[in-house]
């Protein structure tokens, strides 16, 4: 049997960690271990797990430095870990699944789910209800797979030995974004991956803990032109996502989502494009906003 450990990094949602880690240690196939990954005492609360294996663990701000920590106090005990985002809710057999597919496909490095719902596109989920959704057979997908370029960060499970010496790049800070595609483009250089329904969940789509409309609209156009460079993004990719993120924030700032921040969202978009423009963006400078 692999070793298989769990990271959750966390902020700001102290409500979800006792499902979150219930959740996980129902599992067909529970973790040999899991790390719940905060930034403060304030992140997990007065939560505690003494009869399972579970270890909170605190250190800086920031999704690639979280799950930075959490790969080195596990990876030289684990043949695979397993990231989740704390508003993703797994299928009872997700981690069962996940094991049996490395073992039977020993070129694939990197396995992400199909979801049944993703609370991202659309209001957001509560915790109970897609528990339900998601032990209803009649919603569960049929077995299929395919090959993909990237991983989905809300759920994602790597092969060890691949990963090697990969971390994710503490250049793109706070929320990380796109810090999935840029870590998993350069693990797709050493195997195969593959995103699969018969590994599935729910990912909620929580509101708290995320970042402010302008820090991430200038995140949107910095992240990409960082990557672009870099070499850890396909260019089509990258102008598709500035192309769809900037018009959408156009066309609906006018009358937002209600729990969007999209004149904060192309504040920031704006920002960023002035400063690529005058050789000053930088991926670092939403931490000072």
């Amino acid at each position: 049997m692999a070793r298989l450990h769990v990271i959750v990094p966390t902020i700001g949602r102290p409500e979800l960690i006792e499902d979150n880690v219930r959740r996980m240690f129902a599992q067909s196939r529970p973790p040999d271990g899991m790390l719940v990954v905060g930034t403060s005492p304030k992140d997990v609360g007065d939560f505690s797990a003494p009869d399972l294996p579970v270890q909170i663990v605190l250190t800086e701000k920031g999704l690639c430095r979280q799950r930075n920590r959490g790969i080195d106090l596990v990876v030289d005990k684990s043949d695979i870990i397993v990231f989740f985002d704390d508003d993703f809710v797994p299928a009872e057999d997700y981690l069962a699944n996940v094991e049996r597919l490395f073992e039977l496909h020993e070129n694939v490095v990197g396995i992400t789910g199909e979801l049944v719902d993703d609370g991202i596109r659309g209001d957001a989920i509560a915790f109970d209800e897609a528990e339900r959704r998601l032990d209803d057979e009649e919603e569960r997908p049929d077995f299929r797979y395919r090959r993909c370029y990237s991983l989905y960060g809300c759920n994602m499970a790597l092969r060890v030995s691949a990963l090697g010496d990969l971390r994710f790049d503490e250049a793109l800070p706070l929320y990380g974004w796109q810090e999935d595609v840029d870590l998993t483009y350069q693990l797709s250089r050493r195997g195969e991956m593959i995103s699969t329904s018969s590994v599935t969940g729910i990912h909620l789509g929580s509101r708290g803990g995320r970042l402010p409309g302008k820090r991430l609209g200038y995140s949107q156009i910095a992240n990409i032109v960082y990557l672009w460079r870099k070499g850890t993004m396909r260019p089509g990719l990258g102008q598709r996502l500035i192309a769809q993120n900037v018009l959408s924030n156009i066309a609906r700032s006018i009358r937002p989502e209600r729990h969007i921040d999209r004149r904060g969202r192309l504040m920031g978009n704006m920002l960023a494009c002035f400063d690529l423009a005058r050789g000053r963006l930088d991926t670092r400078r939403i931490e000072s906003m």
